[in-house]
C-alpha cells in the first residue's frame, strides 16, 4: 500500500512538471519571483523607477485634482481596490459622458507586461497611455497647462517633485503622466500560477492543472500567452463574428487588430470584452472566445476545466496605501465640472 502510495506521489510530480514545461513551450511565462529580476523587467530605462517616483506617482494617481471636473482621478476608472476597472460596460468620464465608443476600462495591474497600451494598441507603453485619458474630453477632460497648473501650484507637489527628479527639473504635463506611469509598473499581482511554473508543482490543484492542461490543449494559449497571458495584438472574430460587435464603433487598429485582455485576475474584471457585453467567465472568455477565435464548441465540462485555471489566476495585490493629498492653494487653478 504504501509502494502504491508513493508511486502515485511521484506519477502525479511528473505529469505537472510535464505540464509545466508544455505550458513554457506554449509560450507562458510566469511573473519573476526574484526582485532584482521583476525590477528590471517592469523599468522603463527612460524613466527608472525610485522609490520618491513611485510615491508622487501614487498621489497623483488618487488625485481628481488632474481632472477639469476636480472629481475624476486615474483611480475612478481603474479602481484598485476592484481589480483595476470600474466595473461598467463602458467606462464614465466627465459630465457622466459614456465611452463614445462604447470602450469598457481595461485592468492597470499587469498592463507593464503588455506589448502596447489601449485596446487599439496605439500607445507604446504606459508614459504614452497615462497622457491619454487626462486629455480626452470624455474622460478627464484637461489640458496640459491645466494639469502642470494645479501641480506647481501646490508646494508639496513641487518639493515632492525636486526630491524624484531633482531642483533644476522642470514640472511639465508628460513629467507628471511619467510619474503616474512608475507607480503603474509596480502593480504586479503574482499568483499561484506562477509558482506552478517556476517548479512547485504543488501550487496548483489537481483540477487546475487538467484546466491549464485543457486551456493549452484547445489553443487558447495561440493569444493569452506571455507573462500577461495577453497584451499583444491579435485579429478578433477570427472565424464567427462576436455575437455583440455592434454595441460601440470600435473595430479595433487599421488592421482590425485588437488589444487582448489580461487573464490575470479575470473573476474581479467583469463585464467581458471590449465593450463589456458579457457579464460571466464562463459564457465570456471561454465558450464565446473558443466560437468566435478557435471554431470550436467548448462542452460544459471543458469549459468549466478552463475557467477553474483562470481562477488561479488570481494573484497577490501589492499593498497601496490610500494616499493623504496635499492641499489646494489659492493659485491653484479653479475646477469645472459643469463645463
Amino acid at each position: 500500500m504504501k509502494t502504491l502510495f508513493l508511486s502515485a506521489i511521484v506519477a502525479t510530480s511528473v505529469m505537472g512538471a510535464t505540464l509545466a514545461n508544455e505550458a513554457k513551450k506554449a509560450g507562458l511565462q510566469p511573473i519573476p519571483s526574484n526582485a532584482k529580476t521583476l525590477g528590471k523587467l517592469t523599468s522603463n530605462p527612460k524613466n527608472p523607477t525610485t522609490s520618491a517616483k513611485v510615491e508622487l506617482g501614487k498621489m497623483l494617481y488618487f488625485d481628481p485634482r488632474l481632472s477639469k471636473s476636480g472629481l475624476i482621478s486615474c483611480n475612478t476608472c481603474h479602481n484598485l481596490a476592484i481589480g483595476g476597472v470600474d466595473g461598467m460596460s463602458a467606462a464614465i468620464g466627465h459630465k457622466w459622458t459614456a465611452n463614445p465608443h462604447g470602450l469598457s476600462s481595461p485592468t492597470v495591474y499587469n498592463a507593464v507586461f503588455y506589448s502596447q497600451q489601449f485596446w487599439d494598441g496605439r500607445s507604446p507603453h504606459l508614459e504614452d497611455q497615462a497622457q491619454g485619458p487626462i486629455q480626452a474630453a470624455p474622460e478627464m477632460a484637461a489640458s496640459k497647462d491645466y494639469v502642470t497648473g494645479v501641480v506647481t501650484s501646490i508646494p508639496q507637489y513641487v518639493t515632492a517633485f525636486q526630491k524624484a527628479y531633482g531642483k533644476n527639473t522642470p514640472i511639465t504635463f508628460e513629467k507628471v503622466t511619467d510619474t503616474i506611469a512608475v507607480f503603474e509598473r509596480t502593480l504586479v499581482t503574482p499568483s499561484r500560477y506562477d509558482a506552478f511554473l517556476q517548479g512547485n508543482l504543488k501550487a496548483l490543484t489537481p483540477a487546475e492543472q487538467k484546466g491549464l492542461k485543457t486551456f493549452i490543449d484547445k489553443g487558447c494559449v495561440s493569444c493569452h500567452n506571455g507573462i500577461a497571458l495577453g497584451g499583444t495584438m491579435q485579429a478578433f472574430g477570427v472565424v464567427a463574428p462576436y455575437k455583440h460587435a455592434n454595441v460601440g464603433d470600435f473595430k479595433g487598429d487599421k488592421n482590425g487588430m485588437v488589444r487582448v485582455p489580461t487573464l490575470r485576475n479575470i473573476i474581479q474584471t467583469a463585464p467581458y470584452f471590449h465593450n463589456g457585453q458579457i457579464a460571466t467567465l464562463s459564457e465570456a472568455m471561454i465558450k464565446e472566445m473558443g466560437r468566435i477565435q478557435l471554431g470550436i464548441d467548448l462542452s460544459d465540462q471543458e469549459t468549466t476545466e478552463i475557467e477553474t485555471f483562470l481562477k488561479s489566476l488570481e494573484g497577490k495585490k501589492p499593498a497601496v496605501t490610500y494616499p493623504i493629498l496635499p492641499a489646494s492653494t489659492a493659485k491653484t487653478p479653479k475646477v469645472d465640472a459643469v463645463n
